[in-house]
This record gives C-alpha cells, structure tokens and sequence, in this order.
C-alpha cells in the first residue's frame, strides 16, 4: 500500500478560522486534509490575517483583489442591504468578484497542474452551485474534485409570504448564471468527483447535467468539532424541560412557529418549560411583541447575539432543540444541539431534514404554517411527558453526530482523493 501523502491544491476562496458559516466551514475542510495530505492552500487575501495567526499552516498562496473589486463590492453590499438583505441578489451581483479570482488561480496554477505537480485539485468553496472553475480546463490528468456543493433548495409551496420577505423572486437568476456564465456547465460536466451537501442538491445537478451516479456522492457539508462534544444525562426528576432555538432571527429560520407552538402548549406543560432563543437579526422586535401578546414572558427569554464559542453553555444547560427553519442547507446549529445530546425537532426541506433521523428527533414535513406549529406542539408534548424517550433520543443523537466530527470528515475525503487517483 502507498503511504506516502498526496498532494493537494485546495482552492478555498472563503477559508477563515475567525468568522462564521461558509469561511469557518471552508478553514475546517483545510485544517482536516492539511493533517493527511501535503497541501497547498489557495485563497482570498482578506484571509490572510486570520490564517497568519495560526503558524502551523504553511503553503497558502494569497489572491489579490483589485481596487474594482473593493469599490464595486462595497457598492453591491449597499444595493442589496436596504431594508432585509438581498442575498439572491447579492450573490448574482457578486459573480464578478468571484471571477476575478477564479481568473488569477488558473493564471498562477495551470503549469503547475498540467505539470503534475500535484495528485489532486479540489475546489471547496464557493459551496452554493452557482460559480464555475477554470482549473478544470487543466485537470485532464489530475482528478478535479468538487464540493461539497449545497443549495438551490426552494421555499416550500405553503410559505410564500416568507419566500416573498426573502426575495425569493430574484431566484430565477440561478438559471440565468447556468445559461450564461461562461465554464458553468463545462466545470460541472468535466468535473471527476461532485460531493452534494444534501439529496436536493444531489438529485438537482443530476438532473441539470445528466451527470452518471459514479462521479456524484452525497457528502454533508457540515461538521462538527471535538470540542463541542458534550454527553447529556437527563435528569428524570427535574421539573423544568428547557426548549432551545440557535440561529439568525429572520423569517425563514422559523422561531416565530416555535413561540406559537409553545403558547399552544396544554397549560400543565407551559408550567414544565423554559423556552431560550439565542439569536438577533431583523426579527428580533416582532418576536418580543410576540412573546408579550401571547403573554409567555415568563417562559420565553431572548439573549441576543452570543459569540459562537459560548453557544456551548445554551446547549449543555438545554434539553430538546427546536428549529424549525423551512429552508436550511447547512444548519450548522443542528449538529451543534445533537453533539450536545440534545434531541432536534426540525423542519425537513433541505439537510437539517437529513440530520435528524427518527432515532434522534423529528423532522417534520413543511406542508403549511399551520401544520408545523401544530406538529411542533405535538413533538414539544411527547418529549417532555415521556422522559425515557427524551433520554434515549439524546444518547442516539450523540452517536449519530459522531460521524460528522471534522477529523473524521476529513479522513473521508482523502479516501475519495484516493479513489480518484487510483
């Protein structure tokens, strides 16, 4: 068996261990393969602070931006942050800034890729299927891996009033950028290995592309570090069952339908919990007028923006997490409550769905509004009447996240390297 370590170039745009959500995604996918494989790193220069603090990581190749960029940047992120954020707008109008760098990885990478000098080219980040790679044009010889790429789940049919906040209207220019953007469809259809963040993403290149199911594989794009690790033991004699909610306070996250479900709560039940939503964004107003029209200030507490690394001690003192947000490709947070053996009731549209299996929570089909609120109430009951399922599904829940710890998702990922080489 060879034991001697690949080499890797990982294109990373958005790869820093200091911010949040796709950049912190991007920099554990590094900091994972850079353990078993001999990388070079290619990324944004608005990166380099951050990763300069961590003198382990060698071998990482900076991207300029020009000053177009950083005007016509700034301009964008005015344009679409009047009022709610813009994102589908924000990401088509962002292109320009990603080709920018596209362009300069294929300008300093090319020789070096058709010169073989390395075994594998993966590209990680952007993870929405939207932007295409030119290192691909090169990859002839050496297997171009991409992913995990997530997104294009839509809003579903019984919540357009959120799809509408959400300007979900300006979502048709997904398949403008597929029609137009040159090397979209090439860098899909040429690719060796295509890792789906979740079975909508999956089955939606398939169709797209044609793609044959060899060169496609589901592969969640989140993980989990071993630090967030926390075994419960469930306290059987304790009176009070603490709900949870982790997450931005914007409409499609669906806290506002885990209020409502907690004021539909049998009176006797109300006198059983606390319900804690750690959190801030746009909402936040509407959701404290919420909680004092239904008359649930004693139960329901907000604690506003909490740093990422303390959300820990929400989740240890918790016992059932509810997130019901009826769009999510990643959701983070889920993973987070499960490795602190919290059962998770969910809403199933996109890879929070996946998360939960029946063992360790319950993912509830989006029909309607009405229908999650009452199914949310219903779940919310059982969990807290019948502490011996409580318990069981938090030791399952621990299992099961198990498998999405980063090392271990790494070591993953170098298996399809080898795969691919072979």
């Amino acid at each position: 068996m060879n034991t001697k370590k690949k080499k890797a170039l990982l294109i990373i745009e958005q790869c820093n261990p200091d911010w949040s959500s796709v950049p912190l995604e991007g920099y554990n996918y590094y900091n994972g393969i850079s353990q078993l494989c001999n990388v070079t790193l290619v990324t944004h220069i608005r990166n380099k602070e951050a990763l300069q603090k961590r003198p382990e990581h060698q071998d990482i190749i900076y991207i300029e931006e020009s000053q177009f960029s950083k005007v016509y940047h700034k301009i964008i992120a005015t344009l679409t942050s009047i009022g709610r954020k813009n994102w589908p707008l924000y990401i088509a109008l962002s292109y320009p800034i990603y080709e920018e760098f596209n362009r300069q990885v294929y300008q300093q990478f090319k020789d070096k890729v058709i010169g073989k000098e390395y075994d594998v080219v993966h590209m990680i980040t952007p993870m929405m299927p939207r932007y295409p790679s030119k290192m691909v044009k090169v990859c002839q010889d050496t297997p171009f891996i991409l992913g995990p790429v997530n997104g294009g789940v839509p809003f579903p049919p019984g919540f357009q009033k959120v799809a509408r906040q959400e300007f979900a209207y300006f979502n048709f220019l997904r398949a403008v950028g597929r029609n137009l953007i040159p090397g979209y469809v090439e860098t899909y259809k040429t690719a060796n290995k295509i890792l789906a963040g979740s079975t909508y993403t999956l089955n939606l290149i398939q169709d797209l592309f044609k793609i044959p199911e060899e060169r496609l594989q589901l592969f969640y794009e989140n993980g989990i570090s071993k630090s967030f690790f926390q075994e419960k033991t469930i306290n059987q004699n304790n009176s009070v069952t603490n709900l949870l909610f982790v997450g931005r306070l914007v409409p499609y996250k669906g806290a506002d339908m885990v209020i409502d479900a907690v004021s539909n709560l049998s009176d006797d039940i109300k006198n059983k919990i606390k319900f804690t939503i750690v959190g801030d964004g746009s909402e936040k107003v509407n959701l404290e007028s919420q909680v004092e029209n239904l008359g649930l200030e004693k139960i329901v507490s907000f604690t506003g923006w909490i740093k990422q690394s303390e959300t820990v001690n929400y989740y240890k003192e918790a016992d059932i997490f509810c997130f019901p947000s009826i769009r999510e490709f990643g959701g983070a947070v889920v993973l987070e409550a499960m490795a602190c053996g919290l059962p998770c009731i969910v809403a199933n549209n996109g890879g929070i769905g996946e998360y939960v299996t029946p063992e360790t929570g319950f993912s509830i089909e989006p029909k309607s509004r009405e229908y999650l609120v009452e199914t949310l109430t219903e779940k919310i009951t059982t969990l807290i009447e019948n502490k011996a399922l409580l318990e069981e599904m938090s030791a399952k829940c621990y299992e099961r996240v198990q498998e999405f710890e980063w090392n271990i998702k790494a070591k993953k990922i170098v298996d399809i390297y080898e795969q691919s080489i072979m």
